[in-house]
């Protein structure tokens, strides 16, 4: 019987295109929400939005990541969750780091006593940085003194410290018979007289106050030159320098901490000297200062920096070497600022007895520096007791006139003004930025204080500074008042008050320091000296303070002396120019033991600084930044305080 043919099979609908391209996209859309409900649910933390925080009190902060909702107690990691079998890393990469011998307590790398001893001293250069080289750089962690604590919180860090934390018994001798410092108990009390002024420092600032408007909010950044260019021994041999004991070391902090009440930020400088305490009790009763000398190169600063520059007995030969160092004071000096002098030959008739001078010496070295300042178109303001002060003039419309008759310095054909780092000094007037009328102000007028912190600065509204705008300006103040906000929240010690001395290594146009201008602190606002810009000038216009540096060398500082260090792409700027561990062993020596740093890097240059931070005992967490958890920038957190 023959079969029935089969019928034949039915199409298969999944050969059909519309069809599979149909259920392609409903397993996408499964697949899409369901990833979506677990990462809700399991992952909320890892939004992309970047909401700006209203909150402006740091203690109504609900602690998480402002930017992220990323809790700050949740710390990312790098590790592979899956591996494959490879050779051990060796084991010193999971060792820690050594200390250093407890001879290194106090080691300031460029300013090494023995490296010293070993330089020309002609102009006192052996007194400049003179840094190890590269196969003399220390690789081991600079210890603590016994029995170091914590410093106490500002405003009281002003009066008090710790002696076991700069334990310099010389010091307290020296001064036992005045009333700048003393010993009482653990305590050094810090009243702020002093062997030249029965009232005090505080006096001495008031009497100034008559002279030069420092209440007015024109005067906002000072440089203050301490005991100079000839080794500080000299203080002692010659008395009529510093007093009977060295007055070279009293105002060197109390001159800038009383500024402070007039809203003013001083930068004080000194060289290592024989105490080895200056420059280091000034910073570490909270106050600016760094080591620095007026000799061969110019100040780390750019021009039309300081809208005040004051030295008291400061043994600088002001009018040697062909002006030279009055001229680098010019240089820092804005348009109409103020140069402040007291000391010898200030007041000579009243004082050579006790300065055990020859009046006559004393009568040309006046003579002198009121010739100088007169070539450099300077304006003596008044000479009122022990303190004399002379204006710079706004611009150089008429000084140009005057040098063609009088017997004056050149104007220097130098083209970049502000350029500092390890620049050769030249006895000529750095001349100001041309002005079309005598009234205009060469640079630009700045607004008073405060307003001028949060004012584009001059420099900025000129287009000196490439890629920086006026809105650019503005963009950058908003983000680091919000960038700002999420530290407090991760680092609670903050708001807290607990860090007074802050460092930020790769300062930007200061965006970071001006967000912190209402807690008790300060900014070093360091820039590069090969960052792509120089917006040191910026800086300082905007009334912060900072110096130029390249990270390849130690800071001009003594160990211990900052309480919170931020790096913004520092290390990502460095990691070919030199090995980012020197850096790292850098930040320790200057790091106090309770402090704390903020690191913002790629995410591969991240990983690799919380390996080697690890070895240094430090408490590190890598956490997102604004940008969300999708973009390369990672922050690292190191919060030592407990």
């Amino acid at each position: 019987m023959a079969t029935q043919p089969h019928p034949p099979p039915s199409p298969n609908p999944l050969r059909k295109p519309l069809i599979r391209v149909l259920l392609l996209s409903i397993l996408s859309s499964l697949s899409f929400f369901l990833g979506f409900y677990n990462n809700s649910s399991s992952s909320s933390h890892y939004s992309t939005a970047t909401p700006t925080p209203l909150l402006q009190d740091p203690h109504c902060l609900h602690h998480k990541n402002l930017t992220t909702n990323q809790s700050p107690s949740k710390s990312l990691h790098f590790e592979p969750l899956h591996t494959l079998p490879l050779p051990p890393d060796p084991p010193e990469s999971h060792q820690f780091f050594p200390f250093c011998p407890k001879n290194f307590t106090n080691y300031c790398p460029c300013q090494d006593q023995y490296r010293q001893s070993q330089v020309n001293p002609a102009m006192f250069f052996h007194r400049e940085r003179h840094c190890p080289d590269r196969t003399e750089t220390l690789r081991c962690l600079v210890p603590g003194p016994v029995g170091y604590r914590r410093p106490f919180q500002w405003p009281k860090s002003r009066d008090y410290a710790w002696f076991k934390n700069v334990p310099f018994p010389r010091l307290t001798v020296v001064k036992k018979s005045q009333n700048w410092v003393r010993l009482d108990g653990d305590l050094l009390v810090f009243p702020g007289g002093g062997t030249s002024f029965p009232m005090g420092v505080k006096g001495y600032v008031s009497e100034l106050d008559r002279v030069v408007p420092l209440k007015s909010g024109n005067v906002r950044t000072v440089l203050d030159i301490g005991c100079g260019v000839s080794a500080t021994a000299l203080c002692f041999l010659q008395l009529y320098c510093c007093g009977l004991n060295g007055f070279c070391l009293e105002l060197v902090a109390s001159f800038g901490a009383s500024l402070m009440d007039y809203n003013i930020m001083t930068m004080s400088i000194a060289p290592r000297d024989i105490h080895e305490a200056q420059v280091q009790f000034a910073l570490e009763r909270g106050l600016p200062a760094m080591l620095g000398i007026l000799s061969t190169h110019r100040l780390p600063y750019p021009s039309r920096s300081f809208d005040m520059a004051h030295c008291s007995r400061c043994l600088v030969p002001w009018t040697g070497y062909d002006g030279l160092f009055l001229l680098e004071i010019d240089r820092i000096l804005r348009p109409g600022g103020y140069w402040v002098l007291s000391g010898p030959p200030i007041n000579w008739r009243g004082n050579y007895k006790g300065w055990k001078r020859a009046p006559q010496d004393l009568e040309y070295e006046q003579k002198s520096l009121e010739d100088l300042s007169r070539r450099l178109c300077w304006k003596k303001i008044k000479e009122r007791g022990p303190i004399a002060v002379w204006q710079k003039p706004t611009n150089h419309i008429h000084c140009a006139l005057k040098t063609k008759t009088w017997k004056a310095p050149k104007f220097c054909a130098e083209a970049d003004p502000d350029a500092g780092w390890y620049t050769k000094m030249d006895a000529c007037i750095t001349p100001l930025p041309k002005v079309a009328d005598l009234r205009d102000i060469s640079g630009g007028a700045l607004e008073k204080w405060p307003k001028r912190l949060h004012t584009a600065p001059p420099r900025i509204r000129s287009g000196a500074i490439a890629g920086t705008t006026v809105s650019t300006f503005i963009d950058d103040s908003k983000l680091w008042k919000r960038r700002v906000l999420h530290y407090g929240s991760v680092l609670r010690s903050l708001f807290a008050g607990h860090y007074r001395n802050i460092m930020d290594m790769n300062a930007g146009i200061g965006g970071f320091a001006a967000a912190l201008v209402n807690y008790p602190a300060w900014v070093m606002n360091v820039v590069p000296s090969d960052a792509k810009n120089n917006t040191l000038g910026v800086i300082y216009e905007r009334g912060l303070i900072g110096t130029y540096m390249n990270w390849c060398e130690p800071f001009s500082t003594y160990p211990r002396t900052y309480d919170l260090i931020h790096a913004d792409g520092l290390f990502g700027m460095y990691k070919d120019k030199c090995d980012v561990l020197d850096i790292l062993f850098e930040m320790y020596r200057i790091l106090r033991p309770h402090g704390a740093i903020v690191v913002r890097d790629h995410v591969d240059t991240i990983a690799k600084i919380k390996s080697l931070t690890d070895r240094m005992r430090w408490n590190g967490k890598v956490s997102h930044s604004e940008h969300g958890p999708f973009h390369p920038e990672k922050i690292l957190f190191i919060d030592n305080s407990e």
